[in-house]
């Protein structure tokens, strides 16, 4: 049975391999911690934000994730794909999330503002109503993703084929609609 903690604030702390596992965390903060050497195996945070957080290489795997913020975080390299899908919810606000992986993840609605996003998979991933608010997608991996109604107005670099990817009413800016028609070798000037 897993210890639970509830409405903490964790400062500054480096996580050892399995020193979380185990473990069911509600309304808890952390800031400035590091989770790098961590690898999680049945941990639950609901309703928690991170703050200043050190994620890159960490193992997630059977983590579940329900309505969680990471503020300004370094997650690299970190695969998210095998997180517990149920009530999966995360937002991100200028984090680096470089070589990350949400392959086959329901990411609807999830808002990913002034954030690294490059060369991270979001293969068969449904980012439905998602919002990429002022994101660098270089390199980013969309093939066979649902980025219906998706906001992309003011992200770059991204190159996505509409013909491998939905993507209908999804929004994108005059500036950067070259992303959309990179395979056709149309130039836009």
């Amino acid at each position: 049975m897993p210890n639970y903690n509830l409405d903490q604030h964790y400062q500054k702390i480096i996580y050892n391999r399995d020193e979380l596992n185990h473990n069911e965390f509600e309304c808890c903060t952390f800031e400035n911690c590091d989770f790098t050497a961590c690898n999680f195996m049945d941990v639950t945070f609901i309703d928690c934000v991170f703050t200043k957080c050190n994620f890159n290489g960490a193992h997630i795997n059977h983590v579940a994730l329900r309505t969680v913020t990471f503020n300004h975080c370094q997650i690299r390299e970190v695969n998210f794909a095998m997180c517990n899908k149920l009530i999966f919810e995360v937002h991100f606000q200028h984090c680096v999330l470089d070589f990350s992986k949400f392959y086959t993840l329901k990411l609807k609605g999830t808002t990913f503002t002034n954030c690294s996003l490059i060369a991270v998979d979001f293969m068969a991933t449904d980012l439905t109503e998602s919002i990429f608010d002022n994101c660098d997608l270089y390199r980013a991996e969309f093939d066979k993703a649902i980025a219906n109604k998706a906001n992309f107005k003011t992200s770059y670099n991204y190159t996505i084929d509409p013909s491998k990817t939905k993507l209908k009413k999804a929004i994108f800016s005059l500036n950067e609609v070259k992303g959309l028609l990179f395979k056709h070798e149309i130039l836009v000037d």
